[in-house]
């Protein structure tokens, strides 16, 4: 006689993982051969931001204040937690044509970090050519600020790619649906790494995480328009001087009698060389393209994007960053379609949606269904 028992193996968005449980026979005559079943469900874990009318963290937040629905269909909600976050700092150190400041990255982290709750767990890596750990999990902010002060160096190139794979693999070992990716960049992949971009947003996809941006593009776009205006404030063509042809009073002394010169300058930066202008360019419509998908990212996992125009919005940018992390529950459901009835690879759609007047929520917007069902 056999015996299948239910087991609740928890299943996580981050990432959606199976549990087998213990094997536990039924009662049987003695000596007859058992082969217990197991039989699974499971649970989606949901990260949900849940704020005021202001923007403010809400604290009250109830299984009844949450529509859930996955692919159009209603579910029923399980439980609310709020639960200590995992949050990874990614910082972009490549320093492509001299437009980032490690100061100015530097500085925002910290923004973000102290802005954090206590006993967040914080990791901090760095990219340029090369994704590196400066500090591992810890929940010691003074220590975070003495690593960043002390281990933060400049490169000339920004493979993106990669450090989004090494940040994914950093994710590992915590708990689902607490997990925040915050990116300080601008996105710019530079091209021989040894992940292909593709690849890395599916491993970043696979553990789930919700990725906060603050994004480096509009302040290069001002910074390389600055660089590239040319200001004419003549001609240089000779033309006659006042009458008289005081060349004196013309303001050039060297000039024959009866001319005077309006000659061609520029303000700001002097820009003759043509390949560096051309390089310029291409960079400008590369951080257009990398916003794009920045915003991309940021909005499927239910995080933001910021695209400050100064140093002062950027550390505001942060702040708030700070206090979106902390507005975030943990919901988890029970799909009304099990995940085994699932192709693997399949993508289920989620909405959120309250049920409260002032209460505003945000989530993820789908996962796929993972390759062990």
């Amino acid at each position: 006689m056999r015996a299948a028992f239910l087991i609740l193996a928890i299943v996580s968005l981050s990432p959606l993982v199976c549990a087998q449980s213990g094997v536990r026979p039924s009662p049987t005559p003695k000596g007859e051969d058992q082969e217990p079943v197991r039989v699974f469900t499971e649970e989606v874990r949901l990260p949900i931001a849940a704020t005021d009318t202001y923007g403010h963290y809400d604290p009250t937040l109830t299984i009844d204040d949450v529509l859930v629905l996955e692919d159009g269909q209603q579910q029923q909600i399980k439980s609310i937690q709020h639960l200590p976050a995992n949050v990874l700092v990614l910082l972009d150190v490549g320093n492509q044509l001299g437009l980032k400041d490690t100061n100015l990255t530097r500085d925002t982290a910290m923004k973000v970090i102290n802005g954090l709750f206590a006993g967040t767990q914080i990791a901090v890596m760095q990219f340029a050519m090369k994704p590196e750990l400066l500090q591992p999990w810890t929940t010691d902010k003074a220590g975070i600020e003495k690593v960043l002060k002390t281990k933060m160096l400049s490169g000339k190139s920004s493979r993106l790619a990669d450090a989004l794979a090494a940040a994914t693999a950093q994710f590992k070992n915590t708990p689902a649906g607490t997990r925040h990716l915050i990116i300080v960049s601008d996105g710019v992949d530079t091209p021989g790494g040894k992940v292909t971009m593709a690849a890395a947003l599916k491993q970043l996809n696979s553990i789930q995480a919700s990725v906060h941006v603050l994004s480096y593009t509009v302040l290069e776009r001002q910074e390389l328009e600055a660089k590239t205006k040319i200001v004419k404030a003549g001609d240089g063509v000779q033309r006659d001087g006042a009458p008289g042809g005081n060349p004196v009073a013309n303001g050039d002394p060297t000039l024959p009698p009866g001319t005077t010169r309006t000659p061609s300058f520029k303000i700001g930066s002097i820009d003759t060389d043509v390949a560096m202008r051309r390089k310029r360019k291409e960079y400008e419509r590369a951080t257009q393209d990398s916003e794009k998908q920045l915003v991309a990212i940021a909005e499927e996992s239910g995080g933001r994007i910021f695209l400050p125009t100064n140093s002062s919005e950027l550390f505001a940018q942060a702040e708030t960053v700070a206090r979106d992390i902390g507005s975030q529950y943990v919901l988890t459901y029970r799909p009304t379609r099990p995940l085994s009835q699932g192709e693997p690879g399949e993508y289920r759609k989620v909405e959120v949606a309250s049920r409260r007047v002032g209460l505003y929520l945000r989530s993820r917007k789908g996962y796929v269904v993972p390759n062990n069902y």
